[in-house]
């Protein structure tokens, strides 16, 4: 008697997770090697340029207003660097969102656990990558402001 009893535990999907996976790690990707790769490649200008051209818009503005007339900024020219930034900055968050959204989908259709939340924590690591790198740079600068305030007088 040869009894051969097979079991039909079919074993969960995997897609949905794994392509979340992927997608979350490329938002990881797209949050973290911009902010070294950009700076080597499309250098900043130097500070002593900044400073200059910084001073020159704060005479024109007092200028201006001793003349009474409105002061008329020049248009900013965007560098290629900081273009690349924001490129990637929106992709990182659009692939983290995509990672999250995969992330319930797989959960929605039963698929395996462990992979529908690796694409999730790695969804949300790279928004939360990026929103520090935009609140670094608010707290910078309120920090400049501040100083600058100093110097001025008016704190």
């Amino acid at each position: 008697m040869t009894a051969s009893a097979t079991t039909s535990s079919a074993a969960p999907s995997r897609r949905l997770g794994i392509i979340g996976s992927i997608v979350g790690v490329l938002a990881l990707m797209a949050a973290v090697l911009p902010h070294w790769v950009v700076p080597i490649v499309f250098p900043p200008p130097p500070a002593d340029k900044v400073i200059v051209d910084t001073g020159h818009r704060i005479k024109d503005r007092i200028v201006a207003k001793v003349k009474g007339v409105e002061y008329q900024a020049p248009r900013p020219e965007k560098s290629a660097g900081r273009s690349w930034s924001e490129t990637a900055s929106v992709t990182a968050i659009s692939l983290g969102l995509l990672a999250i959204l995969l992330s319930v989908l797989s959960l929605i259709f039963r698929e395996e656990r462990l992979l529908a939340a690796v694409a999730a924590t790695l969804g949300t690591g790279a928004i939360a990558i990026e929103i520090s790198f935009i609140m670094m740079g608010a707290l910078i600068l309120i920090a400049i402001l501040y100083v600058i305030g100093n110097i001025i007088g008016l704190f």
